[in-house]
């Protein structure tokens, strides 16, 4: 019969709460990162930032990652329209 002062189950206990603390701790930096990359690609692209929360929700990543990879980005529209206005005025625009 185990004692309830049993060492070998106290530490099993301890073990399982250290794993279980390391895998929450890795989770939240992991899901942290990520979104602040995601934050920044979009910020990049010309998007707004928050997008990147929606990649925390199941099926709406997946949609906002083709809506990102498929779509004209706002930074694109605006370059294009930067080499028409510089093109217009007689320069030659330059890559």
């Amino acid at each position: 019969m185990n004692h309830p002062t049993d060492p070998a189950g106290l530490y099993a206990g301890f073990t399982v709460a250290t794993l279980v603390m390391i895998g929450l701790t890795f989770a939240i930096v992991t899901i942290v990162l990520t979104l602040v990359v995601h934050w920044r690609i979009a910020a990049k692209a010309g998007y707004p930032g928050a997008l990147s929360l929606l990649m925390l929700i199941p099926f709406a990543n997946i949609v906002i990652l083709l809506v990102f990879a498929f779509s004209k980005w706002p930074i694109e529209e605006a370059l294009e329209q930067a080499y028409a206005a510089q093109y217009a005025a007689g320069a030659r625009p330059t890559f």
